[in-house]
């Protein structure tokens, strides 16, 4: 049965309303449980348990970002062990970006149609694998090899990942919800600076051995707590979803379009920031690898945590009283990102610098805790996993060519701060995007999971 944005029942005309309890958590969780079939005890582990996933889940996400971003704070350590010109530094995280890009949208869709946690645990137990071996690389064509691999392994997790939080979390906590999976990516970044160090006080090959194991480990941790959210019997009476059909369905909406175009630019924005970074602060202000490293996550981390989890509490409260509430709330966060970038890239103190970009990084937190919470108001359920898929298709294949393009920059002594004020004029075009998308009032009524999908409220 539909639901209003508010957690309470829907009458339909013609229909008499299926007796319905909400299970209240202390934070706001509302999760829909049918009186007949659930005593209280029941709906509150049913609550636990939803957010027992964004806990278990937070933790993957960490070790996801820790793995794919210590490379690039380890450039000179790598560069000494195994020699590159700054083009074929860019190229390792590039091509990591393309194969992601070109695999997430069938790991999406392998979430929708089969099992989204068996999909979760084998990516997490791949890329792990993968990290370990990148450690015994000792050419540029195997390092390059390893970030192959290291795309396949990752690119399954996200898509799979945010949508089993939002079937376990309905429209008053989603965008909480999906915050707070956020900050354990956040705290990734934040850890991925420690490649740097681990390669100065050891060599480079110590941190992917490292977390390579710790990542294999957790594995076992998923395998025995990690379950899919239950479904109707309605639901589960449908047929598999087709990749064919899915991707008809995704791409008939103008609002989903739309969204292709605003996620690609905000990622070519966010990797110029987050790739370069390091290598801006290192020269201006004249730090070591480890310490410019660190700078360039470490401090933004907080900033980033805040930004995930206002911008999460704030759209939720928004979506219940505006049907574009979540749009409002992460324009808002575009238009505070955009001039801190200016303030950080050109100024030459540098405590001045790390302010603006940690104000940087708070406005764009909005757009992360509130996409997927975004992307359920526009498309049918039962194609979320793919749907954020081929998001993450076009905004890794444009964040790859991004961060190649500026190593190319780079060898042509193109100042670095070029990229950042870029950067930029892009966040600025992706609000007038999001501005265009409109929220579908109800979408896939035929695919009504047990925790069931928010409804936004007429205007």
């Amino acid at each position: 049965m539909l639901q209003t944005s508010d957690g309470t029942p829907k009458r339909i005309a013609g229909q008499e309303p299926t007796r319905l309890a909400a299970a209240i958590h202390p934070l706001g969780t509302s999760l829909a449980v049918a009186t007949d079939l659930k005593p209280a005890a029941s709906a509150q582990a049913s609550v636990i348990r939803a957010w027992l996933i964004v806990g278990l889940l937070a933790v993957v996400a960490s070790l996801n970002y820790i793995d794919r971003v210590m490379l690039t704070t380890m450039r000179s350590s790598l560069i000494a062990a195994i020699p590159m010109t700054d083009a074929q530094f860019g190229l390792l995280t590039s091509v990591f970006l393309w194969v992601y890009a070109f695999i997430s949208p069938l790991g999406g869709f392998l979430a929708d149609r089969v099992s989204r946690t068996g999909v979760i645990v084998g990516s997490l137990v791949l890329w792990s694998s993968v990290t370990w071996l990148t450690a015994h690389a000792t050419t540029f064509p195997e390092l390059l090899a390893t970030r192959v691999l290291m795309g396949v392994g990752e690119s399954c997790y996200l898509p799979a990942a945010l949508a089993l939080i939002s079937d376990y979390h309905r429209g008053p906590t989603r965008s909480l919800a999906t915050g707070l999976h956020m900050v354990g990516i956040s705290v990734g970044q934040g850890l991925g600076g420690l490649g740097g160090v681990l390669a100065e006080r050891h060599d480079w090959t110590y941190a992917f051995t490292l977390f390579g194991g710790i990542g294999l480990g957790y594995s076992l941790v998923l395998v025995l707590m990690l379950r899919d959210a239950p479904v109707s019997a309605e639901t589960s009476a449908l047929p598999r979803v087709k990749f064919g059909p899915a991707v008809a369905s995704l791409f008939s909406t103008t609002p989903y379009r739309l969204a292709i175009v605003f996620w690609g630019l905000v990622a070519t924005s966010g990797w110029a920031v987050l790739g370069w970074l390091p290598t801006l602060l290192g020269e201006r202000f004249h730090l070591s690898q480890g310490t410019a490293g660190l700078s360039a996550t470490s401090y933004l981390q907080p900033s980033t945590w805040l930004g995930l989890v206002i911008g999460g509490v704030l759209s939720d409260y928004m979506s219940r009283r505006h049907p574009r509430g979540r749009i409002y709330v992460t324009m808002c966060g575009l238009g505070l990102a955009a001039p801190s970038i200016l303030l950080g890239a050109n100024i030459g103190i540098f405590w001045a610098a790390i302010a603006g970009f940690m104000l940087w990084s708070f406005g764009v937190a909005f757009v992360n805790a509130n996409m997927m919470p975004i992307l359920c108001t526009i498309t049918d359920a039962r194609y979320r996993a793919t749907g954020y898929g081929i998001l993450n298709f076009f905004s890794c294949f444009i964040g790859g060519i991004t961060i190649y393009l500026g190593g190319v920059l780079r060898d042509a002594r193109i100042p670095v701060t070029v990229i950042f004020n870029a950067s930029v004029l892009i966040l600025l075009l992706c609000a007038a995007v999001l501005y265009l998308i409109r929220p579908v009032p109800a979408a896939a009524p035929s695919a009504v999971p047990a925790v069931a999908p928010e409804v936004v409220p007429a205007a």
